[in-house]
Parts: structure tokens; C-alpha cells; sequence
């Protein structure tokens, strides 16, 4: 038997609990991996909290978790590209927190032996989310980008891929968070009332781009500050999606994308900073960090 992490009801972070389940067996096509760290992102308070009951099916008992980092310790029948022992970082489906787990082979990448299992762990979500949706948006060199909540897990990795595409990036963020934005490379500048002025004044010759994971009054902003919807992206708010015309973004993962991610974090050119690392059984402490909403890059749970 294993531990998974999982909720019966939805509720605050107290509905969290640890429950037993058989260990899975790796079938055609599927590895299986012990998880050494796994990261905890806003979609999986969400959802615990019943933002999605309706929208999302939900099982009781629920388990959570969309990336992870560990060791495979099984190989499933037609796979060749791994191998017991091999250590891998990847993707799933409300699964992650565990102490093991099976997903397809397509679903993990190697794991850089300079990658740190907790960055490893975190990667995926905000990652590929960020890279996706630059691409989606299509952020060339020499455009102005506006980055809703830039010092949060998808900001972070946004502000530094823009840079490196060439853009020029403006990021929200408390004043607290203000210098580490500018290690990233980003000009700061504070939310809040006034914050169209306060980007006009940054950027006099205007924005061409915003990527917002914030939502409600910062797509307000944006809308003022960006003619073309095409050209403005969030990555939480679809109501606002929907009403406003603008881009619902979301990206297809894939472990292609994800190895160059780990390659770039590996290699010192991506930082991920993690906030805080909790044991796998202490995941309620870990959803309340993460919906203060002022994380500082991620937080993750560990197996030890």
C-alpha cells in the first residue's frame, strides 16, 4: 500500500487527509514513478474548494496534484525510452500527491542531474502554462508585455521567457516584490487603483501584449491599456474570457516542451524559486500558503 493525499468534501485546506491506496502497476505504454516532490498550484486549491463543482468531475475521495518529480521503479510493456532508476520529471491529472504513481511515458522527461527534485517537482504547471501562452500570444522581440501578478509561480517564468524572446516586460506585483521582479528583468509596478496610469506612465509608447493570471480587475485594466483582445491572455479567468473577447489561455503539455524547460532551469537560465517545501502530509499547511495569493514563485510537497 501507498499514501496519496485526497478530500472527501469540499472545504477549507482542513478536508486534506491522507489515504491508503494499493500501489498501481505500470500497464502498455506507462511508467511508474515514486514521487519526490510535487507541486501545489492555485487550480488544485480551487478546486478543493468546489470553484469548479459542476465544471470539473470530482470522485470522493478526490485526489489532487498536476505535476511531480521522482524515480521510476517500473517500466510497462512497450517502453524503451526509460528504465528503472531513470529519474524524471512529468505531468498528470489529479494525481500528483502521492507517494507513487502511473502515467503514460510521454507524460515524463529526465530529470538534469543540476535540477533540484523540489524545482523538478514544480516545473510543469507554470512552465509550460507560461511558455504556451507566449506563444500563443505571440510575443516577439521589441513589444512592451504586461504581466498580471508577475512574482507568482506562471509570472515568474513568463517574465524571463519574454526576456529572452527579446520583449520588454512590465509586471504587477505588492512592493515587496518589486525587486525580485527586476532581478527577473521586469520593470514593477504596483496593482491597485491607478494602475493604467501608472503602466502609461512606464510605457508611454504604449502595451502591446498582457498575460494576466490574476483576473477581474486586471483584465479591466487591460482592456484599457491593449485594443486587440487577441492580444490579451488569462490564464483564470474565463468569465472575463467569454464577456470580453479576449484569449482563454491554456496550452497543450507535452514532454518535449517540458525538457527544454528543465534544460534552461538545469542551465541557470530559468529560475524557479520555491517559496516553501512542506512533507506530503502536511498538504493542508501548503494550500494555505498558496491561497494567500502571495507566493513568491511555488510551493511543493515532498516525500522525504
Amino acid at each position: 500500500m501507498a499514501m496519496a493525499i485526497a478530500f472527501s468534501e469540499y472545504g477549507g485546506p482542513e478536508v486534506l487527509s491522507p489515504l491508503e491506496i494499493a500501489e498501481p502497476v505500470a500497464g502498455p505504454g506507462e511508467v511508474r514513478v515514486r514521487v519526490r516532490a510535487a507541486g501545489v498550484n492555485p487550480v488544485d486549491v480551487k478546486l478543493r474548494r468546489g470553484d469548479f463543482a459542476g465544471m470539473v468531475p470530482v470522485t470522493f475521495p478526490q485526489r489532487l496534484g498536476n505535476e511531480f518529480a521522482g524515480v521510476i521503479d517500473q517500466v510497462g510493456a512497450d517502453v524503451s525510452a526509460f528504465a528503472e532508476g531513470d529519474e524524471v520529471l512529468g505531468f498528470t491529472a489529479m494525481a500528483a500527491y502521492a507517494e507513487v504513481l502511473t502515467v503514460p511515458a510521454d507524460s515524463v522527461t529526465a530529470k538534469p542531474d543540476a535540477l533540484p527534485w523540489e524545482v523538478a517537482g514544480a516545473l510543469s504547471a507554470v512552465g509550460q502554462t507560461a511558455a504556451n501562452a507566449l506563444r500563443e500570444l505571440k510575443v516577439g522581440a521589441g513589444e512592451t508585455l504586461l504581466v498580471h501578478a508577475a512574482a507568482g509561480g506562471v509570472g515568474t517564468v513568463a517574465v524571463q521567457l519574454a526576456r529572452r524572446l527579446g520583449a520588454r516586460v512590465i509586471g504587477t506585483a505588492s512592493e515587496r516584490n518589486h525587486d525580485y521582479l527586476r532581478s527577473l528583468g521586469a520593470e514593477p509596478v504596483r496593482y491597485g487603483a491607478g494602475l493604467v496610469e501608472r503602466v502609461r506612465a512606464l510605457a508611454p509608447g504604449g502595451v502591446d501584449v498582457v498575460l494576466d493570471a490574476v483576473g477581474g480587475e486586471a483584465v479591466d485594466a487591460s482592456l484599457e491599456l491593449v485594443a486587440d483582445r487577441a492580444r490579451i491572455g488569462t490564464t483564470v479567468d474565463q468569465k472575463a474570457a467569454d464577456e470580453h473577447g479576449i484569449v482563454r489561455l491554456r496550452g497543450a503539455r507535452s514532454a518535449e516542451l517540458l525538457a527544454e524547460l528543465a534544460g534552461l532551469a538545469a542551465g541557470g537560465e530559468l529560475v524557479l524559486p520555491i517559496a516553501a517545501a512542506h512533507p506530503l502530509t502536511a498538504a493542508a499547511e501548503a494550500h494555505r500558503e498558496v491561497e494567500t495569493g502571495h507566493v513568491r514563485g511555488k510551493v511543493v510537497l515532498t516525500t522525504g
